[in-house]
């Protein structure tokens, strides 16, 4: 019986497990690219969608990764045509993460006539040594080559992804980063500082000793990145991310500039949403569940006509609530009262008044008749601070 459009969940994020090679910080699932195992991830993806299907109208769609603008333009035709008959389509935001390595004119055509209408580029760093270290395999020149693609291709909305803090980044490279960055003139900017996970090549030269980590410049980048982007026009929303305003659109009331990704605000938020993919979790009608991160098992288990569900957890109430307390206080505007307690039937003044007395005595947090919120020094330890609300 088909689901009713009013059920349905309306957030998709899709994981392609691909990379030319492994990022040096990166501790995401991934794998390096073959035809024959991508063309198996292809045929099972698109069995996948096709379970979930009736159970989907998506206005937001992300392609994430790995590397998403890996797979070759059939690929990318047969994940689509699928999604065309699956009714699937007609997202109003539609994301694909690109490398700028692995952007061109007939691929970026493919997906814009097909309704992608939004851009991440993992640009990282515009400092050659920097990508090296890195291990991206692109170079500061495809990026300008592969962002006139995009525009070519009629994409009017494009985020660039840097990274700050990084191994042998000085102040001066990333004051020049955002510069080169800001000229480029994309609609949304996102910057990360790097995180040194267990079992990346980072983590072990850093525990090796090759370099060590200095935390008061990686709070002066911070601040930098936050006053250089802002005065440029920039509005803030979350932690990391940047976004412009469509000026025929542009409510001065909203917290959340036109230009965010809504498919990451529908996280943030505590929204439902399918993760399809190795490795994808997902959070639909009160469950959490999680796919093997493992391409054998998921093709195989796809192929027999069941989702490659490794892990399964019903939320209580309560522990949800408190994971959407926290993911939402990555954002500026923090937590509405009145928000928080229509989409979790639970008060933050009551439950959590305690958690947040004390982030506001640290100065980290912001108490106000209609809402709570982090501070722009308490942001900077937002993981920190949502720890405390977690039950």
């Amino acid at each position: 019986m088909p689901v009713s459009s009013v059920t349905r969940v309306t957030s998709l994020y899709v994981h392609v497990p691909f990379c030319a090679q492994k990022c040096a910080y990166c501790a995401f699932y991934s794998e390096a690219a073959s035809g024959d195992r991508v063309n198996r991830y292809v045929d099972a993806l698109v069995g996948e969608l096709g379970i979930v299907a009736n159970d989907l109208k998506p206005r937001t769609v992300f392609f994430g990764g790995g590397t998403p603008s890996l797979l070759n333009r059939r690929q990318w035709e047969k994940i689509l045509r699928a999604m065309e008959q699956l009714d699937l389509l007609g997202a109003e935001e539609f994301t694909v993460e690109c490398n700028p390595a692995t952007v061109s004119p007939d691929k970026a055509k493919l997906l814009r006539d097909f309704g992608v209408n939004r851009i991440s580029m993992g640009v990282q760093s515009l400092d050659e040594d920097l990508l090296d270290r890195l291990g991206r395999i692109h170079s500061r020149a495809m990026v300008f080559k592969s962002f006139d693609i995009l525009r070519g291709a009629a994409f009017e909305n494009i985020n660039l992804d840097l990274m700050f803090a990084i191994p042998g980044q000085t102040p001066g490279i990333w004051r020049d980063t955002l510069r080169e960055a800001l000229a480029m003139q994309s609609e949304h900017l996102s910057s990360y500082e790097i995180i040194y996970e267990d079992d990346t090549p980072l983590f072990q030269q850093l525990q090796a000793g090759e370099f060590s980590v200095n935390e008061d410049i990686a709070c002066e980048m911070y601040e930098e990145m936050v006053f250089t982007l802002t005065s440029a026009g920039f509005r803030q929303y979350e932690i990391a991310n940047f976004a412009k305003e469509k000026s025929e659109i542009r409510n001065p009331q909203s917290e959340i500039p036109s230009r965010a990704c809504r498919h990451n605000v529908n996280y943030w938020r505590g929204g439902s949403f399918y993760g399809l993919g190795p490795g994808a979790t997902s959070y639909v009608h009160g469950v959490r569940t999680k796919n093997w991160a493992n391409l054998e098992l998921y093709c195989e288990q796809v192929g027999n006509g069941r989702r490659a569900i490794e892990s399964s957890e019903a939320l209580t109430p309560l522990k949800r609530a408190g994971e959407i307390a926290a993911f939402g206080l990555r954002m500026t505007a923090g937590w509405p009262f009145e928000e928080f307690q229509r989409t979790t039937n639970f008060d933050l003044r009551h439950e959590w008044l305690s958690e947040m007395n004390r982030l506001a005595e640290r100065g980290w947090g912001k108490i106000s008749s209609d809402g709570f919120g982090l501070t722009q020094t308490g942001l900077r330890f937002a993981d920190t601070a949502a720890e405390m609300f977690l039950r």
